[in-house]
């Protein structure tokens, strides 16, 4: 069975890609820019842009029995143009399995999945460890994190662990038509996770907690945040959702291990915030 992984060299789909290829399995990858893919040798890499019309994706379609989807791309994390006539072609191609990774823009994605007649699981997984990558300039140049909402809980899930859950629910029976939540094994606080990845690196981190309005004023400096984005951030800062902080037993239940913590992937990353 050939699985086509979309997304192929993003956070998670470069994972997956790596945990297919373990399992003994067939991987088709899609990618804009195969010649700057680099992805390991047994991978079939196709060129292709989720983002253009999908009948231009036939080709990588062909011969393909089970799709990881994702919902959104590009740098702006825009959501799919026609998902519905993407999933109609996967479909009509022969394909009997979808994973779906879920995100905030990725409504219509997910009903043209669950309403594509053949096998679906949706993935949503919680903040990304990988999002604290964000702080590694200002720890190196500085030794300082600096955010709002401090005491706002993240369950935040390792990459890998949602590249592991869909890699079995690609090839595994028994997932189809289950929505997993996707989260770490503990609920921290920012300052928390900064004292981790001050141990993880063995050197000082500061946090200093800004207030909303700097928190705003430093959004809209930035240039590249709307007002919508911006209100979106105060909302998650001040009253984030249950699922957002509650952990679950989804990668340990899905996979047989228990999810990785923070401080495994503070560790995997300690260079990035080093001088």
């Amino acid at each position: 069975m050939t699985i086509l992984v979309t997304g192929a060299t993003g956070t998670v789909g470069r994972l997956l890609v790596d945990e297919l290829l373990a399992a003994g399995q067939q991987v088709r990858a899609l990618t804009r820019n195969p010649d700057k893919a680099a992805l390991p040798q047994g991978v079939e890499v196709v060129a292709g842009d989720i983002t253009g019309p999908a009948a231009e994706l036939e080709a990588a379609f062909r011969g393909v029995r089970a799709v990881h989807l994702i919902t959104s791309a590009g740098d702006s994390y825009q959501p799919l143009p026609d998902p519905a006539g993407l999933v109609a072609l996967a479909v009509a191609s022969g394909v009997t399995r979808f994973t779906l990774l879920g995100s905030p823009v990725g409504q219509e994605a997910e009903a043209a999945v669950k309403d594509s007649g053949v096998a679906w699981t949706v993935l949503q997984p919680v903040e990304f460890m990988s999002n604290a990558l964000g702080w590694a300039e200002s720890i190196r140049s500085e030794g300082v994190v600096r955010e709002p909402f401090g005491s706002s809980l993240s369950a935040l899930v390792h990459e890998a662990d949602i590249a592991a859950v869909a890699a079995v629910a690609l090839t595994q029976d028994g997932h189809a038509g289950k929505e997993y939540p996707v989260t770490g094994p503990e609920a921290l606080t920012i300052p928390q996770k900064v004292a981790t990845i001050a141990e993880a690196a063995g050197r000082p981190v500061e946090y200093v907690e800004l207030s909303e309005a700097e928190a705003r004023k430093g959004w809209q400096e930035a240039g590249y945040f709307s007002e919508e984005d911006i209100e979106f951030f105060v909302l998650m800062g001040t009253n984030p959702p249950e699922i957002g902080y509650t952990v679950q037993p989804t990668v340990e239940q899905v996979t047989g291990r228990p999810a990785r913590t923070f401080a495994q992937w503070a560790k995997e990353n300690a260079q990035a915030f080093r001088d």
